[in-house]
């Protein structure tokens, strides 16, 4: 039996079909798109949107908002070591200001003890002689203050009762008259404000004071001696833990703090100096009691800067107008604004030099600072303080203008300091 061929589709008119072939996946995702307008155009676009990456804390930090929360922590820390050491070192303020002071008067007589010593004394015998001849000028000045205030207390007594008599009746029929019950009033009101308890309990906490002045004084005697005799020894036992360069800083840091102390008490004392002859002779010249014990109190306020000789020369003013009349009063402050004026025109930027490079806000800051923390003593140690402090960071930042003098080649260990 015969076999009919098999027509093809093509024969019998149908079209083959068509091979599958791969879609691309950029028509994939076309197609994609095209399906999701058409079919979920109802679907909420946010579920569509991919989430934003979130920030490691490192990059917290790293913009400028993080760089400046750094510095403000760092600021803040800062601050804080320095109020917490400031209140800590105020608990034993009776310790801290005798060694202070004894530093300030070492840097000060270090050098007279080392000429002597150049001179061929030795260490002891050479810091007791200078020891000794600061003992006694001190002695003699408060001597001469004493004796001063005794042989004329009685006399300025009678002159300032005299002179309170004249103000009354000034006041009674002045431009401005004031009735004799109001005056009444007034002394009435200070004689019992002298004879409260307040004044009582005043009166207590100043014997306290006496009796904490005269420990501090007996204790700054001490650390003084052993400043001047042993002050290398124990400034080189600070450096044991140090070598190399940090040596060599902290060891030009001591020098400039001498240095910077020294000075600045030396051309102190000659510009209270000019200023005692000044208005000490002004005073004798006009005779107003007590002239020379008032020269002295110029002398001393004279280590306050800006105020200190101010404040002495408006007592003396107060003195002159009590014992011989306004006239002389008027002379006086006249003077005294004369001798202010020399001091900080001339004498202040010759003798002091280099030795307070500060400006004189600077200074005013620190008058405020030290007065608040530690009174009339704190006045005085605070602009030698802020000077040394000035010095020290000149040394660590390296623009000191000295630094040249610094010799990287330090003597080995233990030997002698020159």
């Amino acid at each position: 039996m015969a076999r009919t061929p098999r027509l093809t589709d093509h024969e019998l008119g149908k079209e083959p079909p068509q091979p599958e072939t791969e879609e691309s996946p950029a028509a994939a995702v076309a197609a994609g798109q095209a399906q999701g307008h058409a079919g979920t155009a109802e679907q909420p676009a946010a579920a569509t949107r991919k989430p934003r990456p979130t920030k490691s804390p490192s990059e917290l930090w790293a913009d400028g908002l993080g760089r400046v929360g750094i510095r403000a922590a760092q600021v803040l820390l800062i601050l804080t070591v320095a109020v917490v050491s400031v209140y800590a070192l105020m608990q034993i303020k009776l310790l801290v200001i005798p060694i202070l002071i004894a530093l300030i008067l070492a840097a000060a007589i270090g050098p007279f003890v080392n000429m002597l010593r150049r001179r061929g004394l030795r260490g002891g015998l050479a810091t007791g002689i200078a020891f000794i001849g600061l003992l006694l000028v001190l002695g003699g000045v408060f001597t001469v203050i004493y004796l001063s205030v005794r042989n004329q207390w009685g006399e300025l007594a009678q002159q300032a009762a005299s002179g309170l008599d004249e103000l009354e009746k000034f006041l009674l029929t002045g431009p401005i008259p004031i009735e004799q019950e109001q005056l009444d009033q007034a002394r009435q009101g200070i004689v019992e404000f002298a004879t409260s308890s307040q004044v009582r309990s005043g009166a207590i906490t100043g014997l306290s004071v006496v009796t904490e002045f005269f420990a501090g004084a007996a204790l700054m005697i001490v650390i003084l001696f052993f400043f001047l005799k042993d002050g290398a020894k124990i400034w080189n036992f600070f450096l044991r833990p140090f070598s190399g360069a940090r040596e060599a800083k902290l060891r030009r840091v001591g020098s400039r703090t001498l240095e910077v102390l020294g000075g600045y008490v030396r051309g102190t004392a000659i510009v209270a100096l000019v200023d005692t002859v000044a208005i000490g002779a002004a005073l004798l010249i006009m005779q107003v009691p007590l002239a020379l014990p008032l020269a002295i109190i110029v002398f001393i306020g004279a280590f306050i800067p800006l105020v200190g000789a101010t404040v002495a020369g408006i007592l003396a003013a107060l003195v002159a107008l009590v014992a011989n009349g306004p006239v002389v009063a008027l002379i006086v402050v006249a003077v005294v604004i004369a001798v202010n004026q020399l001091e900080g025109d001339l004498l202040q930027p010759i003798v002091m030099g280099k030795s307070l490079q500060l400006h004189a806000l600077v200074i005013l800051m620190a008058l405020t600072a030290g007065t608040i923390l530690a009174g009339i003593v704190g006045a005085v140690l605070s602009v030698p303080l802020a000077a040394v402090a000035w010095a020290i960071i000149q040394v660590w930042t390296a623009e000191d203008p000295n630094l040249e003098d610094m010799n990287p080649n330090l003597p080995p260990a233990g030997t002698k300091p020159i």
